[in-house]
């Protein structure tokens, strides 16, 4: 298990992440991450959980609709 400890960086504060970590969220400098409340504490994630969302709706509409789209497409 991996402690980080929150440092003074510039007017803010922020954390540092080894190495290891940034593999595993498969991030780098620069990346955005996202913030997520779940019932089992705070989750960071470099995917945009409201994308996801969307991206399940359309895929919902796209299950549904099969046929209609196919027509539309010729």
């Amino acid at each position: 298990m991996n402690c980080l400890a929150i440092r003074k960086i510039g007017n803010s504060n922020g954390i540092v992440f080894p190495k290891e970590i940034m593999a595993k969220l498969k991030c780098s400098e620069g990346d955005k991450l996202y913030i997520v409340e779940t019932k089992n504490g705070i989750e960071l994630t470099p995917y945009d959980p409201d994308f996801a969302k969307d991206m399940a709706l359309v895929d919902n509409i796209i299950s549904k609709n099969k046929n209609v789209l196919k027509k539309l497409a010729e």
